[in-house]
């Protein structure tokens, strides 16, 4: 029975690279996989799953406004799928989480939605909140602080490397702008 996993952590806790290792053991046994990607992440190019490691693939895109259950199984129907793998599942919408859930109840595909849970303020992704909620199965993959504390948390970075506390939601980056930290440096950040 295909189940609808999530797969979530802070930033560099290897989601990309799981995500891709996972890919690349159904295509090795002759499986064919569809891959997805959030057409705002264009840090490396759109279109591409990349990993810090090295590693990337590449992958369709989505939108706020894709609807995800006729691109499933438009590419279904083209080509058996045996899974889904989502990279950035904290930008979906709680519609299209529904759409996944549909794709795993009614075609019994396993989806394996790989993202962030919570923004630079500590607050829950639409995508990540669906997520958690109708998951059937979670699973947090563990990065670490500074202090070398499990990081649960993610601060956002100005240019002079000082916190952010205010701000859109969503700001694309890297390394280079965010930090992955436990709970007391992140409230330890927002504080000051």
């Amino acid at each position: 029975m295909a189940k609808l996993y999530f797969y979530y952590s802070a930033m560099n806790a290897g989601k990309s690279t799981i995500l891709l290792q996972s890919a690349h053991n159904y295509k090795e046994r002759g499986m064919d996989v569809m891959l997805l990607t959030a057409a705002i992440d264009d840090r490396y190019k759109s279109g591409q799953i990349a990993s810090r490691i090295g590693i990337s693939a590449e992958a369709q895109v989505f939108t706020r406004e894709s609807d995800l259950w006729t691109q499933i199984t438009t590419q279904h129907q083209a080509t058996k799928l045996s899974c889904i793998l989502i990279d950035e599942a904290q930008f979906l919408t709680k519609e299209q989480v529904y759409a996944l859930s549909d794709v795993v109840d009614s075609l019994n595909i396993p989806v394996l939605a790989f993202g962030i849970r919570t923004d630079f303020q500590g607050e829950l992704f639409e995508g990540s909140n669906a997520l958690l909620a109708w998951s059937d199965k979670l699973i947090e993959l563990k990065t670490v602080c500074h202090c070398g504390s499990k990081a649960i948390m993610v601060i956002r970075l100005d240019e002079q490397g000082n916190p952010v506390k205010e701000g859109a939601q969503v700001e694309i980056g890297g390394n280079d702008r965010y930090l992955s930290v436990c709970r007391k440096h992140f409230k330890e950040a927002v504080r000051r």
